[in-house]
């Protein structure tokens, strides 16, 4: 079933549960995306990057996400992450997208609440949800570089402005935690996710949550986190699969034996972070 990030999200920030947002950039990690999905009968969010996009071509990502998505049994939104150019985020409308981030976080807090109002307009007027980025999110993905001295966390009171101006349907907020493979623990700021959640009354969204303790990510679920992006623990899953294979059987050259395991290493991985965000029994 094919939905909009804002019926899935809706339901999480009601009953106090967050969705997986899982990025996807060929066939396999869609499908086993949504085979853990239905396995573990959870709403899901398959999102591509602008770097994803680019690699595969966006009406093949459009269509195989699309596909998965309406034989799915479980309700799925297709979302594209970290919008930063807005004629990126327009194709991707055109192109069947169910939701949109647009991160203007680069900028300051007027040219970002400009440029976040005028997507969610164009966005609404067909039915598709719109994500909004409030604060820099350390960490590398894809083409998105912030230098952990430009990070900042989010402002609770520049978030309400954000989310009375814009019309967002959820907020990116920076609480500590980074794209890519972490070096030490991430400490995540709860009474920060706390007091912008009380203060919002929105779907909050935790980016670069691979290799975030579970324990941390419950509580941030707890708190009002209700979309959780995973990328580079789907990433690892694979190739550590690949290379486990390769190593076993260095002379088979059949991709669907190569990558078959990979994709069932990614459907276990993403099982179990579904677990973690108590979406699990939620479709």
């Amino acid at each position: 079933m094919l939905v909009t990030g804002r019926e899935i999200l809706e339901d999480a920030h009601k009953n106090g549960y967050a969705v997986g947002a899982f990025n996807i950039n060929n066939m396999e990690i869609i499908q086993a995306i949504i085979e853990a999905a239905e396995a573990t009968k959870s709403p899901v969010i398959l999102q591509a990057s602008q770097g994803g996009l680019k690699y595969a071509g966006i009406d093949y990502i459009a269509a195989l996400a699309k596909v998965a998505a309406h034989k799915a049994k479980v309700p799925v939104a297709v979302h594209l992450d970290h919008g930063t150019d807005f004629d990126q985020v327009i194709k991707c409308i055109r192109y069947g997208f169910s939701s949109v981030m647009v991160d203007g976080s680069k900028h300051p807090i007027e040219e970002n609440i400009a440029l976040t109002k005028l997507v969610v307009d164009i966005a609404h007027s067909v039915d598709v949800s719109v994500e909004g980025e409030l604060g820099k999110i350390g960490g590398t993905e894809d083409h998105i570089v912030v230098d952990e001295r430009e990070a900042t966390f989010t402002d609770p009171d520049e978030a309400v402005r954000f989310v009375e101006e814009t019309g967002v349907d959820s907020l990116a907020i920076a609480v500590g935690t980074a794209h890519g493979v972490y070096k030490g623990e991430p400490k995540l700021d709860f009474d920060r996710i706390k007091i912008i959640k009380e203060k919002t009354n929105i779907p909050l969204v935790l980016h670069g949550s691979s290799g975030v303790p579970y324990a941390s990510l419950e509580k941030a679920v707890s708190l009002g986190i209700n979309k959780i992006n995973i990328d580079t623990d789907i990433r690892a899953a694979f190739a550590q699969a690949v290379k486990d294979f390769l190593r076993e059987n260095p002379d088979n050259i059949d991709p669907r034996k190569i990558l078959g395991p990979a994709r069932d290493s990614m459907k276990q991985v993403v099982m179990e972070k579904m677990k973690v965000f108590g979406s699990v029994g939620r479709a």
